[in-house]
């Protein structure tokens, strides 16, 4: 049975107790590998943003940059452009919407957190802007911790591991740590182990299938499998085929006790782990 989980995000909300959290994509890119294009205009990105949260989405995480591999960086500034306008109205529409921030940016990231997001989504672990550590002290959000070998422009060029579960759990420890200390409470931290950031297929299935392992350190798992690249190279599929594959994945991480999912196709989502929790109520009944 999975056990409910809570995770404390800003202002002192705390989501669930609940066995599972679905954080609906909202892309306002031009480039992004599934969605790229379809939400940059800031209209279009609310509407897909607010029609996420009817479809039951626990959590919409808004993106302003791509992070795909050999994806190009923008300006703090045209990132800020792209994000604000979008938080500001779903929360106009939908109040009590959990809006999450996908940046590595300080500056992008504080703006959000005024704007009323509740979490911040870094790719980074706070390493590509060492300024990111003091705005989540600061503002104590929700906070995705998540492991990636390199930077989106070259993470897959040459990853290498000796032992990718023992490297990322030693990662999670270690960044973990310093992100206590530097005054972020334990509570507001999840875990993302980053499949497709910085790996190759055998390390993100590698992962996945010891997933369990990273339930050691104490905090929920938060995983981003939705239409990636690794289900193409597994069964040579395209980015507009690989949404079968997405809900078989998340019903097997989802059954490993991995309470939050991070997906483009919500309502499937919901439905998907609805099914799991229903049979994981029948066996422990």
């Amino acid at each position: 049975m999975t056990t409910p989980v809570t995770w404390t995000i800003a202002g002192g909300r705390v989501l669930g107790p609940a066995p599972f959290f679905v954080a609906g994509i909202v892309n306002c890119t031009p480039d992004s590998f599934y969605d790229g294009g379809h939400f940059f205009d800031p209209d279009q990105a609310s509407e897909q943003s607010v029609a996420l949260v009817d479809q039951g989405a626990d959590i919409v995480d808004i993106g302003g940059e791509s992070t795909r591999p050999f994806s190009r960086r923008v300006s703090a500034e045209e990132e800020k452009r792209r994000v604000l306008p979008v938080i500001n109205r779903v929360l106009e529409r939908r109040p009590r919407a959990v809006v999450s921030v996908d940046t590595y940016r300080a500056g992008v990231a504080a703006a959000a957190l005024q704007a009323g997001a509740g979490i911040v989504n870094d790719v980074s672990a706070c390493t590509f802007d060492p300024d990111l550590m003091q705005v989540v002290s600061e503002y104590r959000p929700g906070y995705v911790l998540m492991h990636s070998q390199g930077r989106p422009e070259d993470m897959q060029k040459d990853p290498s591991y000796d032992d990718v579960v023992g490297e990322v759990f030693s990662f999670f420890e270690t960044r973990m740590n310093r992100l206590v200390q530097a005054g972020l409470p334990e509570e507001r931290i999840v875990l993302d182990p980053g499949i497709g950031f910085g790996k190759l297929l055998e390390h993100n299935l590698r992962l996945l299938a010891n997933i369990q392992t990273f339930f050691a350190l104490g905090r929920p798992v938060y995983m981003g499998l939705s239409n990636k690249s690794t289900w193409g190279k597994l069964l040579d599929l395209g980015p507009d085929q690989r949404q079968t594959a997405t809900q078989v994945a998340t019903a097997l991480m989802g059954a490993k006790g991995v309470p939050i999912h991070r997906v483009h196709e919500v309502a499937d989502t919901v439905r998907t782990l609805r099914i799991v929790q229903a049979l994981q109520e029948q066996e422990d009944g």
